[in-house]
């Protein structure tokens, strides 16, 4: 019977075998072609990153070659005019002719918020019922407005679900020029017109959100809004929007975080850093059967499962899969892949829709550390300690009477600074910065106050402006300040239209060294920008007006929105919560403007720049004059998950620091004070103010207010 057969096998049995065969050996090259396209673009990203870092190579001997120049130029130009100096020799640029004069900008400080971040989650929100056209209109509309489309899914719905409807006949006012608004509205039925001081600047027809500005801080109408027909209106308010936004924020957060702690090898970690890997995680959604791991591919991502179901198989050999779990919300894998390379032992497929909470083994390796500690070790020895204490009881001897006012330095949106003159001793001259109660009051600033005032007695640092003492009558409170001559750095960036490289390294590097000892305390600035720098008499400069930083503390967050609207960061904007990593936000801005002469986000109202703010960074067409190392801190100081940036991950200012834009700088002789500035500022004596523009006396004659007793602590 075997003859009548090859070697004894039925026919059918030999086709099968090279079947079988073929099939293996195509299941062999599709884990070959996925291994080789692995180590393919693991190649490219290689070799990515090394052009990355050749340009930078380059830009810095490109820096090097423009400053030998510069040095070449100045040593003959000095030949040649018998060593007179210009704004050559201070490494500015003159500013051009036709360039626009520049004015101060005045931050914005919103009223605290009432809202207790701990009872969010028992807030009830009242709802109103709509029709399915009217709130698929109104979510049109939200999504068509250049604000509110940054919002997420669920917080849009949310608005959606809360506007309330209101309804004008023609010829009503909807808004009225110069009141304070807190509404936003969306326009179902109607027209409505926007006029300016009377004039008609445009109409807006149905579908269209208008106020919105309101929502964020508490702000002044700049125009009317009059209704040209009969209208219906959906309105939310700012103290609803606040509400929304902060609770899906701090909810979303808190879950995240818990997630992450359920994680065994994550448990150990500090809350800060548990904080700032919640933050970082990404969702990513998946449809039934997508394969989220295959097995035997490399992989260096982590997920955690906020949503469905996955299915967990392993293959031992061809044609053999076998499930082995089945894992649900809360549950992990790829959890190797966050500590080295990490070839996948299982494939992960989706059951039904899943979304999954993922961070790869990159931005974890950023985060996994804590905060630098750069405490400035010199206030550990003895005599700075007795130094400081004989400091203290001189200022505790001194009152208001101690002191002769000389001029007014500068003025504020709060407060006017007073040079004045130590009478006993006419050598010594001192800031005095002076505060209207009532204004305070009014502008319910009580809190700011109070806390620059405990944050500057404690910050002992050469680049943060000495407080010494505070006093109070019943119209003022007074912060009696060192006195630093050299003017302010927005008044020589106004003058010298923009810096090179080498002066805004220099001050750069004095500004991270004050937000550097700020971090490490757990304290946030919040109004970083030129008309808060200072210079000394050497040039060095300081950061000045405290009235926005807040001790938050490590891994905390806060919601007031404040700052200067061209340096705030994005999650200022969402009202997502932020923290010292506004900061590293603002820096980058700083830089921008330093070596441009102008911020990089600017609009003639906010609610434009604070749009143009929100397509980000990599929006921003940089100027020629900004060298590709420059740009590359820049944008990774403006990132806009507050995670990915410069100096807030692991090795906090460190990374700022070792950035290639700062390579060759002497960061410990800036500490020391050893290195020369770029720009020495002409100061002849204590009472030379000839750095400083020149303001007219504060006639204004303010109520008293000693009812309220909230300055007591003052």
């Amino acid at each position: 019977m075997s003859g009548k057969y090859l070697g004894g096998v039925k026919p059918s049995r030999v086709l099968q075998y090279p079947v079988y065969l073929y099939m293996a050996q195509c299941k062999g090259t599709l884990r070959d072609l996925q291994l080789a396209l692995q180590l393919k673009i693991e190649e490219l990203r290689q070799r990515d990153a090394l052009i990355d870092d050749l340009e930078l190579e380059l830009d810095s001997k490109d820096d090097l070659i423009r400053r030998l120049q510069e040095d070449l130029d100045r040593t003959r130009g000095g030949r040649q005019s018998g060593g007179a100096g210009g704004a050559e020799d201070t490494g500015v640029q003159p500013p051009a002719a036709d360039e626009p004069q520049r004015t101060k900008r005045q931050a914005i400080s919103a009223e605290p918020t009432v809202l207790d971040p701990s009872q969010l989650t028992d807030v009830t929100l009242k709802s109103y019922s709509k029709s399915k056209e009217s709130s698929d209109l109104i979510q049109r509309a939200l999504m068509d407005n250049d604000f509110m489309k940054h919002l997420e899914h669920e917080q849009i719905l949310t608005i959606m679900d809360c506007m309330h409807p209101t309804s004008l006949t023609k010829g009503c006012c909807v808004i009225q020029e110069g009141d304070d608004g807190s509404t936003v509205y969306v326009l179902e039925e109607g027209t409505v017109e926007v006029t300016k001081q009377g004039k008609s600047l445009c109409s807006i027809g149905e579908g269209k959100v208008f106020g919105e500005l309101a929502i964020l801080y508490n702000c002044t109408r700049t125009a009317t809004v009059t209704a040209l027909t009969d209208i219906k209106l959906w309105a939310v308010d700012r103290q609803c929007f606040q509400t929304i936004m902060m609770r899906t924020s701090l909810i979303k957060h808190s879950q995240y975080t818990d997630y992450l702690r359920s994680v065994p090898s994550l448990r150990s970690l500090p809350e800060d850093i548990l904080s700032k890997l919640a933050d970082v995680l990404e969702e990513t959604h998946y449809s039934d059967s997508d394969y989220i791991i295959r097995q035997g591919a490399t992989g260096d991502t982590f997920f955690i499962i906020s949503e469905g179901q996955v299915k967990m198989t392993q293959q031992s050999s061809p044609g053999d899969e076998q499930v082995m779990k089945t894992l649900s919300k809360g549950d992990w894998f790829g959890e190797q892949a966050l500590k080295g390379e990490d070839v996948r032992t299982a494939s992960v497929t989706a059951v039904g829709d899943v979304t999954c909470l993922v961070i790869d083994r990159e931005s974890f390796k950023q985060l996994i550390g804590g905060l630098e500690d750069v405490n400035n070790k010199q206030l550990d020895s003895d005599e700075v300690k007795a130094n400081l204490q004989a400091e203290a009881d001189f200022f505790s001897s001194v009152s208001l009477s101690s002191f002769n006012t000389i001029c007014t330095l500068g003025m504020g949106g709060f407060s006017r600074v007073e040079l004045v003159q130590l009478k006993s001793d006419t050598s010594r001259s001192f800031a005095l910065k002076v505060l209207k109660k009532r204004h305070i009051m009014d502008t319910s600033q009580q809190g700011h106050i109070l806390s620059e005032r405990r944050i500057m007695v404690e910050a002992h640092s050469p680049f943060i402006i000495r407080l010494y003492r505070t006093f109070r009558d019943s119209k003022y409170l007074y912060m009696l300040l060192e006195a630093c001559l050299g003017g302010e750095l927005w008044t020589l960036l106004r003058d010298r239209g923009s810096f090179d490289d080498g002066v805004t390294r220099f001050y750069t590097g004095c500004v991270v060294e004050a937000l550097a000892f700020l971090h490490c305390r757990g304290i946030i600035y919040r109004d970083l920008k030129p008309e808060n720098i200072i210079l000394d008499q050497r040039g060095y400069v300081k950061l000045v007006d405290f009235g926005f930083a807040k001790i938050v503390g490590l891994g905390k967050k806060t919601w007031t929105f404040c700052g200067t609207p061209e340096y705030v960061a994005p999650e200022i904007i969402l009202n997502k919560g932020h923290d010292s990593s506004a900061d590293c936000w603002s820096l980058g801005i700083l830089v921008f403007e330093l070596l441009s002469g102008s911020p990089p986000f600017s609009e003639s109202d906010p609610m434009k720049t604070y749009n143009i703010i929100l397509r980000g960074i990599d929006m921003i067409e940089f100027p020629k004059k900004i060298a590709k190392s420059a740009a590359n801190l820049i944008k990774r100081l403006c990132r806009d998950n507050p995670s990915e940036r410069l100096g807030n991950q692991k090795n906090g200012v460190k990374d700022i620091q070792k950035h290639k834009w700062f390579e060759g700088f002497n960061w410990e002789g800036l500490r020391q004070g050893t290195i020369a500035s770029p720009f020495t500022p002409a100061v002849e004596g204590p009472l030379d103010t000839s750095n400083f523009d020149y303001f007219p006396e504060d006639t204004e004659d303010p109520p008293p207010d000693e009812e309220s007793g909230w300055d007591l602590e003052f």
